[in-house]
C-alpha cells in the first residue's frame, strides 16, 4: 500500500474513532443516576428503552479500558470503564457464577441465557480494566469467571442443549471462535497454562472441524466431530463471522510468528468474501447456504454493519502480512461500500442494517447486538495496524 494512502486512512480511522465515534457514545449512553450504560438508542440518540444488555455493559467497558491502554491515558476513559465495572460488579452476576444476559435500568436481572458469550465480554471487560488500572480485584475476578466460562463449556450437560442429542448433535462455530479471541486479550494479565490449551483446542477445532475446503467455506454448525449437517443450519455460512474467524486466527500467528497459520486463515478469508459478495448491489450479505440454496433466514440478504468493518481489518491485516495486491484491491471495496453506506452524517456514528440494495432499513444505533464495539474496535486496531503499516513503508 503506497504510504500516501496509510497516511490518509490513519487520519480517517483515528478522526472517525476519537472525533466521531467515542464522542457519540459517551454523550448518549452513560447513565450516571443508574451507573453502567443505556445503550438501547434511535440514530439521534434517543432512548428506547432503559434496559440494559449486560454484554453491551461489558463490550463498551473493554473499549474504554482499551484507548486508555493503546491510546491515552485520558482519565475520563478510565474513569467511564470503572463506571462499567461497578455496574457489572454489583449486577451482572446470578449466584452460580455465571452472568445475565439483561437487566433493568437499575439493574434487575430480566433474562439469562444458556449460551456463555456475555461471560467472555465480561473477562475481557474485567482483563482489560485490571490492565489499564492495576486493579487486582479486578484482575481475579477476570481469571474467576474464566474459569467459570471453560467449566461450562467443557463439562457435558451442564447447559441446556439446543436441540435433543438423542435426535440431532452438534455444535457451533461460535464458542472456538470466541474462545480464541476472549483468551487472546486475558492472557494479557495472566499467565496459566490453561491459556494455550484453549487456544490450541479452539485453533485444532475451527480449522479441522468447521473449515470444509470441499465447499470452500467455513461452516457455522457441524456435527460433533466436524461432519457435514446437510440442513439449512448445517449448510449456513455467515461471511462476516468467518472473516472475524479469520484475523482472529492471523493474530495468532503474529503473537506466535508462525507463518503457516497465516496461510491456514488466509482461505477463510477469501472464501468467505467471494461467496459473500454481493455482485448485484455490492456490500457483503448476511448469510449464505453453502450449495447455493435459499437461506432460511428473513435477513440472508440484508447488509449489516459489522462484517464490513471486521472485513476491513482482516484485509488490511492480510495485506500487511503477505504484501499480496489481492487483499488491497478486496479492502478498497469493502472500505469504499462501507464508508459510502453505513455513517450517519447527520447524527455521527453508523447506522447497523442496510436493505439488500443499499438503503437504511432501520435508523436504530444500538440494541442488544449493535453497539459501541465493532466499529471502534475496527477503527482503533485498524488505525494501530496501518501505523505499523507506515513504519514498514517507511
Amino acid at each position: 500500500m503506497e504510504l500516501k494512502k496509510i497516511e490518509s486512512l490513519i487520519e480517517l480511522y483515528r478522526d472517525t474513532l476519537l472525533d466521531d465515534v467515542v464522542p457519540f457514545w459517551i454523550k448518549h449512553c452513560v447513565d450516571r443516576e443508574q451507573g453502567g450504560f443505556t445503550t438501547y438508542i434511535d440514530a439521534d440518540g434517543t432512548l428506547l428503552t432503559s434496559d440494559k444488555p449486560m454484554w453491551v455493559q461489558c463490550r463498551f467497558t473493554w473499549l474504554l479500558a482499551r484507548l486508555y491502554n493503546s491510546v491515552e491515558k485520558k482519565e475520563e476513559w478510565l474513569k467511564l470503564a470503572r463506571h462499567g465495572v461497578d455496574f457489572i460488579l454489583k449486577h451482572g452476576f446470578d449466584t452460580d457464577g455465571r452472568m445475565f444476559y439483561l437487566v433493568t435500568r437499575d439493574g434487575r436481572p430480566v433474562r439469562k441465557r444458556r449460551y456463555l458469550f456475555t461471560e467472555t465480554f465480561g473477562v475481557i471487560a474485567l482483563a482489560e480494566y485490571a490492565r489499564a488500572s492495576g486493579d487486582e480485584q479486578a484482575r481475579q475476578k477476570a481469571i474467576e469467571l474464566y474459569d467459570t466460562l471453560i467449566m461450562h463449556y467443557r463439562t457435558p450437560g451442564i447447559l441446556q442443549p439446543k436441540e435433543y442429542p438423542q435426535t440431532r448433535r452438534g455444535k457451533a462455530h461460535a464458542m472456538p471462535m470466541i474462545l480464541l479471541a476472549t483468551t487472546q486479550i486475558i492472557r494479557q494479565v495472566d499467565d496459566r497454562p490453561i491459556y494455550k490449551d484453549v487456544v490450541d483446542k479452539s485453533l485444532d477445532e475451527v480449522l479441522n472441524d468447521f473449515v470444509k475446503p470441499e465447499f470452500k467455506a467455513l461452516l457455522e454448525t457441524v456435527g460433533p466431530s466436524g461432519e457435514f449437517i446437510d440442513t439449512p443450519e448445517g449448510r449456513c455460512v455467515n461471511p462476516g463471522h468467518a472473516i472475524e474467524t479469520a484475523w482472529f486466527i492471523m493474530e495468532e500467528a503474529r503473537y506466535r510468528n508462525d507463518d503457516a497459520l497465516i496461510q491456514r486463515a488466509l482461505p477463510i478469508l477469501e472464501w468467505s468474501l467471494e461467496a459473500g459478495w454481493d455482485r448485484e448491489f455490492g456490500g457483503i450479505l448476511y448469510f449464505i447456504d453453502v450449495k447455493g440454496m435459499q437461506p432460511i433466514q428473513y435477513e440472508w440478504d440484508m447488509k449489516l454493519w459489522w462484517p464490513h468493518l471486521e472485513s476491513m481489518y482482516a484485509l488490511l491485516l492480510a495485506q500487511h502480512l503477505t504484501g499480496d495486491e489481492k487483499w488491497e484491491e478486496w479492502y478498497t471495496r469493502v472500505h469504499d461500500y462501507s464508508f459510502g453506506h453505513f455513517p450517519d452524517k447527520e447524527n455521527g456514528e453508523w447506522f447497523g442494517y442496510l436493505h439488500r440494495d443499499g438503503t437504511l432499513a432501520s435508523s436504530i444505533k444500538s440494541n442488544c447486538w449493535k453497539a459501541p464495539f465493532h466499529l471502534p474496535r475496527a477503527m482503533l486496531y485498524g488505525w494501530k495496524l496501518l501505523e505499523e503499516m507506515r513504519a514498514s513503508a517507511g
